[in-house]
């Protein structure tokens, strides 16, 4: 069946003109609830596991209350609800406070949203059934409806904040501040969003035909698009064997995410064209074949993905995140998997494979993601176990190591692991992790062999000026912290003597680089650039620093001369005598000619 097609009781549902205003008042009770569990604490990171636990309980009961409930059965709908939101709660204070939570443990809270996103259809199915049974239409239904409904409830909650914004200012002209001071106060924006999301998720289950609609226009688009998707997907893997797969592998921090997210492209085009009943599948030549290759791709393009984590994680051993792209390359090959076998089978007819399959892998998804929402399965435990393996081992290096993530991404097992490694017979070791621990943010620590490689970096990007002249100790190291000369950016450092230097950017003094305004005609001109000096260093008590004066960094006027004469070295310093307004003796404003 297309998505937006009427299925079996769901369909059937009476109207129930009591549904918005029930629902406007949930999602203002609970609002109102998040407020005051939230009453003191300006961002998630103070929240304790209660207040965590106690917040994610109330939204997901309301959300779930509100996209579930019917006249018939509401009481299952209610119980589905609760019962949904306290297991969500407790996974959820399991995890600690948020304030605890390493860098990739966010994925713990999707992992557990998107385990309740496909809970959600699948119980609304058995309950219009009146049995543990899940037709596949109904579930695909009622899956489609959830997104629409999500989305369109967010448009409408931006919607409602735009336009209170709107009649805040236009009450504001006739100096009546009410509205604008109630926006500014937490209690009214937090209720203001539960009461807009409750009052439109209301009006619009009770408008079938509005959300209907909408779910038509969706999968019509969606539909279209699986032709364009598919040859594009289609081209990409035959040109593999001629362009070679060296770049997949040097660039394998970016290969597997832009390859999952294909699969997931491909998956819901091709789901949009196959609808959820033979008599709905879109049958258009184009439409249908166009699916049926991006069926036979995703298994091809997931097992990239995994031979590009794969090498990853051979060369640089376990982290969170590496793990977490293992387990959503793993489902991706499960589908793609069936999607292959289904096509193989099924030939023309594959759709009616590949939908149960689609059904069971549901289940098994919704189970996983359940799992890994939970601390029973700790990505931090094994990476700390693997990383500190390797480096006892001798694999890696000590100064190689990448202390920055066993301090701040790993966790209570990583910060466990250093407090072991402070301990440690080799002095190098002991030092990274002694300077790691007292690190009080991640960029007080360099990852790995990071502060090398930007030195090298720097150091063949700076040009020297007098020629011939040598880089003063500490001078290199100082600028290469700054990032300044990184990447492909070109600098020239001009040295003032033993104790003082500037530094250029090439492009600032290049045609074709940045444009520019002009002060009198006010009109920009391209390939002009507008800045000067980067950077002022001054040798302070033996150490290189950036002293706080400010320089003027815009250089107005045509750079063909001046880009010559830096591009010769002609840098120089001169006493230029300027006017200043001083009140008393201090110094007021910028100096002028």
């Amino acid at each position: 069946m297309q998505a937006g097609e009427d299925t079996g009781a769901a369909a059937q549902a009476p109207d129930w003109p009591l549904r918005p205003l029930i629902l406007a008042g949930l999602g203002l009770v609970a609002g109102l609830l998040v407020h005051l569990v939230m009453s003191g604490v300006r961002f998630e990171y103070q929240l304790s596991a209660v207040q965590a636990a106690s917040i994610s309980g109330i939204a997901l009961a309301a959300v779930l209350t509100g996209f579930t409930l019917e006249r018939r059965l509401w009481w299952a709908s209610i119980l589905f609800s609760l019962a949904t939101a306290l297991v969500a709660a407790l996974v959820i204070y399991w995890n600690g406070s948020p304030g605890g939570w390493s860098a990739s443990e966010g994925w713990r809270t999707i992992s557990l949203l998107l385990a309740v996103a496909i809970a959600a259809p699948l119980f609304q199915a058995a309950r219009d059934e009146n049995a543990p049974r899940f037709p596949y239409a109904t579930v695909h239904d009622h899956a489609w409806t959830n997104v629409v409904l999500w989305c369109a409830c967010c448009l409408f909650v931006v919607i409602v904040f735009l336009m209170a914004w709107l009649l805040s200012a236009l009450f504001e002209l006739i100096k009546i501040h009410l509205l604008c001071e109630l926006l500014e106060k937490e209690w009214f924006w937090r209720a203001l969003i539960g009461l807009a999301f409750g009052a439109g998720l209301g009006l619009l289950r009770e408008n079938d035909a509005v959300v209907r609609l909408l779910q038509r226009v969706v999968a019509t688009v969606l539909a279209v698009l699986a032709p364009v998707l598919a040859i594009g997907l289609a081209l990409f893997l035959l040109a593999l064997p001629f362009t070679g797969l060296q770049a997949l592998w040097d660039a394998t921090s970016a290969t597997t995410p832009i390859l999952l997210f294909c699969v997931v492209g491909a998956l819901i085009l091709a789901n949009a064209v196959i609808g959820n009943m033979p008599e709905h599948e879109r049958r258009f030549p184009l439409l249908r074949y166009g699916a049926m290759v991006l069926a036979a791709t995703i298994l091809p393009l997931a097992i990239i993905a995994a031979i590009a984590t794969g090498l990853r994680i051979g060369q640089y051993g376990f982290t969170p995140e590496r793990l977490w792209a293992m387990v959503f390359v793993t489902l991706a090959c499960l589908y793609g998997a069936a999607y292959l076998v289904s096509l193989a089978l099924g030939r023309l007819g594959w759709a009616a494979r590949v939908r149960p399959a689609n059904l069971a892998l549901a289940f098994v998804t919704c189970g996983i993601a359940l799992l890994l929402a939970t601390p029973l399965v700790s990505f931090n435990a094994i990476s700390t176990r693997d990383q500190l393996a390797r480096l006892e081992s001798g694999r890696v290096k000590p100064e190689e190591f990448d202390w920055r993530a066993l301090a701040f991404d790993f966790g209570t097992p990583g910060k466990a692991a250093l407090e072991k490694l402070r301990r440690s017979a080799n002095a190098t070791i002991r030092a990274g992790a002694e300077n790691a621990a007292r690190a009080d943010s991640r960029w007080e620590v360099q990852a790995g062999d990071e502060a090398g490689r930007r030195r090298a970096e720097t150091a063949r990007n700076v040009r020297l000026l007098p020629k011939g002249g040598a880089m003063p100790a500490g001078l290199l190291e100082t600028i290469a912290s700054s990032a300044q000369c990184s990447g492909n950016s070109k600098c020239t450092l001009s040295l003032l003597g033993a104790q003082e230097a500037l530094l250029f950017s090439d492009q600032c003094f290049e045609r074709g680089g940045v444009s520019r305004t002009d002060r009198k005609t006010g009109k920009t001109i391209s390939g002009y650039s507008d800045c000067g000096i980067m950077s002022r260093y001054v040798l302070i008590d033996g150490k290189w620093a950036e002293p706080t004066t400010d320089f003027g960094k815009v250089i107005p006027g045509d750079p063909g001369p001046r880009g010559a004469a830096y591009r010769e070295g002609r840098i120089e310093i001169r006493k230029v005598e300027r006017r200043q307004v001083f009140i008393g003796d201090v110094p007021v404003g910028e100096a002028f000619e």
